[in-house]
């Protein structure tokens, strides 16, 4: 692999803050908005051609930007990122000032402690929300009042035990929460936007899952501009809702726009490194190896098989990622939708996946970037892209009889060792 390609170079700075930016965004699901609007479309806006065009949605802040709107001729792919975060929100308020709140998507542990930031709806103006900062997530206030079994980790803590302290004190506590305007249902996200990690090219915060498939998404559609654009492709570079609970945003992008080919972007796990699974067997996909390819009954071998390609003509850095029967992501779409589409997803390795320390590789988000970057090219290189996927589904019944290779390693193993 040469030095001097992007997905061995340290991220450029104007690219972290970029990535750092689309992450920052205050999006929670439902209220996606912030990355959307805030941060992608004025990013869009700087590069995409005229004759590009955003499509805009009435049942949520989702966005696609289309290479060629209205050509329902070309064959189509669609590249999925989803704006929407795990939040927390406001269940009740307490008589004490303690603001009880509902944990969704995290583990109650990985909470206590950090701070957040409150998005409360003005009851004067609707429409119109204030933030609150400076608040913690705490469950028991402190060892002193909890239990043996909680003291040596032999018992856990309850969802219901989580609440959000603003610090009240003084006479009606209750009374200054609700003057504030605080109310059931508002959203509560992680205050920690991501900074460089201590290892070479690692960065960590909140909320990876899934600013960077957003990010990726946007910076395939910068290169394709820059590149001159496509000619048999419609190229929809898709910023979905709704993902975590359900991937409800991204099955009414294909069911509006019906892509022939759906490639889903979205973190991944690193199995490696995470404690406590190894009776599991799981594959051993690894931060700082590269971008992650799903395999398995959903994924398009003729799609996957055009990633594959790409990434090995250039080489890129992959890693096959064994998904079964769902890939838990985006790419699940055209399937949710009943939309005839080829489909996979391709992620990318981190870890403490749904907490404020989640951990990236930007060498595996570039090499994500420019295979896909250069899976487009490859397609729209394709003589008759349409009966290509049409014709070519695998045949087993044509499978080529294998035999005993021996024990010797092939060359290019032998010559990853010595890298390594």
């Amino acid at each position: 692999m040469s030095d001097s390609t992007p997905w061995s170079q340290p991220m450029p700075d104007a690219q972290f803050k970029l990535m750092r930016d689309i992450l920052a965004a205050p999006s929670p699901v439902g209220l996606e908005a912030a990355m959307t609007y805030g941060v992608l479309k004025p990013h869009f806006d700087s590069f995409a051609p005229k004759s590009w065009h955003l499509h805009q949605f009435r049942g949520n802040a989702g966005v696609v930007l289309d290479t060629h709107p209205g050509r329902d001729d070309m064959f189509k792919l669609m590249i999925i990122g989803h704006a929407d975060k795990i939040r927390m929100q406001v269940r009740s308020i307490g008589e004490d000032g303690k603001i009880w709140i509902n944990t969704d998507s995290f583990l109650p542990t990985v909470l206590i402690g950090h701070e957040v930031k409150l998005f409360s709806e003005d009851p004067e103006a609707p429409g119109s929300y204030r933030s609150i900062e400076g608040g913690t997530v705490e469950a028991l206030g402190a060892i002193h009042f909890s239990d043996p079994a909680m003291r040596d980790g032999s018992k856990g803590l309850k969802k219901e035990q989580i609440y959000l302290d603003l610090q009240i004190h003084g006479e009606n506590k209750k009374q200054q929460v609700l003057n504030l305007g605080v109310k059931p249902g508002d959203s509560i996200i992680f205050d920690r936007p991501i900074r460089h990690g201590f290892s070479p090219n690692t960065f960590f915060g909140a909320y990876l899952d899934n600013g960077l498939g957003c990010f990726v998404t946007s910076e395939i559609a910068r290169l394709i501009a820059e590149a001159g654009g496509t000619e048999q492709v419609r190229v929809m570079f898709a910023i979905a809702s709704y993902e975590e609970i359900g991937r409800f945003g991204s099955r009414v992008f294909a069911g509006e726009l019906k892509p022939d080919a759906l490639i889903g972007v979205d973190v991944n796990h690193d199995y490696v490194a995470a404690p406590g699974i190894g009776d599991k067997r799981m594959q051993p996909l690894e931060m700082g190896k590269g971008f992650t390819m799903a395999v398995g009954s959903i994924a398009s071998e003729q799609l996957n098989r055009v990633i594959a390609q790409a990434a090995k003509e250039h080489d890129i850095p992959m890693q096959r990622d064994i998904v079964g029967v769902d890939t838990g992501t985006d790419g699940m779409a055209g399937v949710l939708a009943s939309v005839d589409s080829a489909a996979t997803s391709i992620g990318f390795p981190i870890r403490n996946m749904h907490t404020i320390s989640e951990t990236g590789n930007t060498q595996d988000v570039l090499a994500a970037i420019h295979a896909l970057t250069h899976t487009i090219q490859s397609l729209d290189k394709l003589p008759d892209i349409k009966r290509e996927f049409l014709d070519n589904h695998p045949r087993l019944d044509q499978a080529s009889p294998l035999s005993h290779q021996g024990s010797e390693k092939p060359e290019s193993e032998k010559d990853d060792d010595k890298d390594s």
